[in-house]
């Protein structure tokens, strides 16, 4: 299935963190985080402004972004979860 998102939406895929320390000390599952950060996987067309012109989105498809821990709407598309979150949600994209 293939999602488009609307307006100033973007559709994001956690990344999963680490499970294991630097030290090397394996993190189960139960005390875990979730991950705040993710890739971008769709991006609407962007938000009308006052003029009612479209502002266009500062991300794009494939950008790795941090978000707050429950930000996003989830939903399963596929087997796979994904956030569905405004633009506005997102705090960063990390640059390589």
């Amino acid at each position: 299935m293939k999602l488009r998102p609307l307006h100033d939406r973007v559709i994001v895929k956690r990344v999963e963190n680490e499970t294991k320390t630097a030290s090397g000390i394996v993190i189960p599952d139960s005390a875990a985080e979730k991950p705040d950060q993710g890739e971008v996987l769709a991006v609407g067309p962007g938000k009308k402004n006052d003029k009612g012109e479209i502002s266009a989105m500062a991300v794009k498809v494939g950008d790795r972004v941090l978000f707050g821990k429950y930000s996003g709407q989830p939903v399963k598309v596929d087997g796979d979860e994904l956030l569905v979150m405004k633009e506005d949600d997102l705090f960063a994209v990390v640059e390589k």
